[in-house]
């Protein structure tokens, strides 16, 4: 993406989403994008239209190679054309992971939508509706469809991760810090395999972003993982979190005081980056 990566907001079934566009000019193509934002623009189409013997299996699978390959226009239109054999909410919702990575953000809610239409208990439609109003910075919607998903599912690092960060965004840190903590339960490679840049894109202020680093220090400490509690407890520095010192004082960080490099990185005192 070319302005909030949402790499720390997961997709079901899908890692990370990548920045799209194959033309040189680019437009705003969605109201549910800010004035600002430059989205990517309509992507070509590669391969010939589907043909109309293949059944809707082989739509799909086909569809999902497409996809694979970054092809969303033409993986688009398997999808469709599998829907129009046989309709699904996993087609649905995987036509609006597509239509996601083409930043069409309104389409890609009413493949979500019509997912959960179809099929009222199934969970990543749910989540993947609370990436869009994520986006559209409607953290309230967004955590409300995030806390549905886990309703259906519980044990989806991915789920209370994405709630972790809608309510983060809404500054209820502590009800944040719980999620994250459920999140690295359930998966404790959770963070480690995403970058935190799409929540600190949508965190409002240098504040926001340090208070973040620190909570994710937190996380990282309680479930023993030094090195990526000083990790962040160094970018929470250097953000200016004006608490660190409660590092002395939160059991979850005793383990974490004993390590020489935590006493090296208090004493070092890294100064704060405007």
């Amino acid at each position: 993406m070319t302005w909030a990566p949402l790499a720390t907001l997961f997709l079901s079934s899908l890692v990370a989403i990548p920045l799209l566009g194959q033309d040189t000019q680019t437009k705003k193509l969605d109201p549910f994008v800010p004035d600002n934002v430059v989205q990517a623009p309509e992507q070509l189409r590669r391969v010939p239209p589907p043909p109309e013997d293949l059944s809707v299996g082989e739509l799909e699978i086909r569809a999902d190679e497409l996809r694979g390959q970054k092809n969303y226009a033409d993986s688009l239109d398997y999808y469709r054309a599998a829907m129009m054999k046989k309709d699904t909410a996993a087609l649905q919702n995987k036509a609006g992971i597509a239509e996601l990575q083409m930043l069409r953000y309104v389409e890609a809610k009413k493949s979500f939508e019509r997912a959960i239409k179809l099929d009222k208990k199934y969970a990543d439609a749910h989540n993947n509706l609370g990436v869009i109003y994520y986006v559209k910075r409607n953290y309230g919607k967004a955590a409300k469809s995030y806390s549905k998903a886990i309703q259906l599912r519980d044990d989806s690092a991915s789920f209370h991760s994405n709630l972790g960060t809608a309510l983060f965004a809404r500054k209820d840190y502590e009800k944040a810090a719980r999620e994250y903590t459920r999140a690295m339960d359930i998966d404790p490679e959770v963070f480690n395999r995403h970058s935190s840049i799409g929540v600190t894109a949508q965190l409002g202020s240098p504040a926001d972003r340090a208070h973040y680093n620190y909570v994710i220090a937190r996380t990282f400490a309680s479930h023993g993982d030094t090195e990526h509690c000083l990790l962040y407890l160094r970018k929470a520095m250097e953000d200016g979190f004006p608490g660190i010192n409660n590092v002395y004082k939160e059991a979850e960080f005793a383990p974490v005081r004993k390590d020489p490099r935590f006493v090296a990185l208090m004493e070092s005192k890294p100064l704060a980056i405007n």
